[in-house]
């Protein structure tokens, strides 16, 4: 029993390590949707023209004297937030610590969004990512902890907006890892370290197929959705998806990674033809 209890905890740990990362590695500027792309260049969007071609610290410099001259405007924080994840995200892996310093002041910003608005669902989907980051380093039980907070905060986000693309894509993500747990694990897991996460490939389906069609330029969702469909036996789908997903932006640092992967993926099944 020992034996598989210490299994069951290293299989449950790698897999909300991966549920971190699919949560948040492609969230930051993934919300650049048309709506927001195509506003009058008011100096908000501006800053937010800044982050979508990844000049970060040009974006920090007007947000943070917007903030000045508006220091309860909740928008601003919700951004602030999405700001110090793209940036967290940006830095390489093995400079831990810098990361988890930007993942606190998003957690921070996303929690002060909501205190001033908890009807703005983006609060609560920035706070849901925040979270997501810095589950990075934590251990099994805290991991389970995190996920549940960031379900509770995607729950709100999209009740607030059920178009919400970010939270819809988050959504996703939790899904399709949860969808990986077999019954005995999870059953394991609710035994011994907590109540796993629940979820099947059925419902991550949708939520990415909603996210795309609400703003069809996001790399990620491609990626994620085609992942999904190799799993499910629907190859000629995944292969539709990642090639559409080569002609979308380039939105932040993990898209160019996608990109290469999925042409490594394209590549493989051309060879296999």
């Amino acid at each position: 029993m020992a034996t598989t209890r210490h299994r069951l905890t290293s299989n449950v740990l790698i897999i909300f390590a991966i549920l971190a990362i699919s949560l948040t590695a492609l969230c930051p500027a993934h919300s650049a949707n048309a709506a927001e792309k195509k506003q009058p260049h008011t100096l908000i969007n501006l800053a937010d023209q800044e982050l979508w071609k990844m000049n970060y610290p040009k974006a920090d410099s007007i947000y943070t004297q917007l903030l000045r001259k508006s220091p309860d405007n909740p928008e601003l924080y919700w951004k602030l937030a999405r700001l110090q994840i793209s940036l967290g995200e940006s830095i390489p892996s093995g400079k831990n610590d810098i990361r988890q310093q930007h993942y606190r002041k998003a957690e921070e910003y996303a929690r002060t969004s909501i205190s001033l608005d908890s009807t703005n669902g983006k609060g609560h989907t920035w706070l849901a990512a925040s979270i997501g980051m810095l589950a990075e380093n934590t251990g099994t039980r805290e991991k389970l902890k995190h996920a549940a907070k960031i379900k509770r905060e995607l729950d709100i986000a999209l009740q607030l907006n059920p178009n919400d693309e970010t939270a819809l894509s988050m959504l996703g993500s939790y899904y399709r890892e949860a969808a990986t747990i077999g019954w005995f694990r999870r059953m394991m897991g609710n035994a011994f370290i907590g109540e796993v996460p629940k979820g099947n490939y059925e419902l991550a389906e949708k939520a990415f197929r909603k996210a795309i069609s609400i703003d069809p330029g996001i790399i990620r969702n491609y990626h994620e959705l085609a992942l999904i469909y190799s799993k499910t036996d629907k190859l000629p789908e995944a292969i539709t998806l990642m090639k559409t997903a080569l002609n979308q932006p380039i939105l932040i640092e993990s898209d160019r990674k996608r990109l290469e992967e999925m042409r490594k993926l394209l590549k493989q099944h051309s060879e296999e033809q």
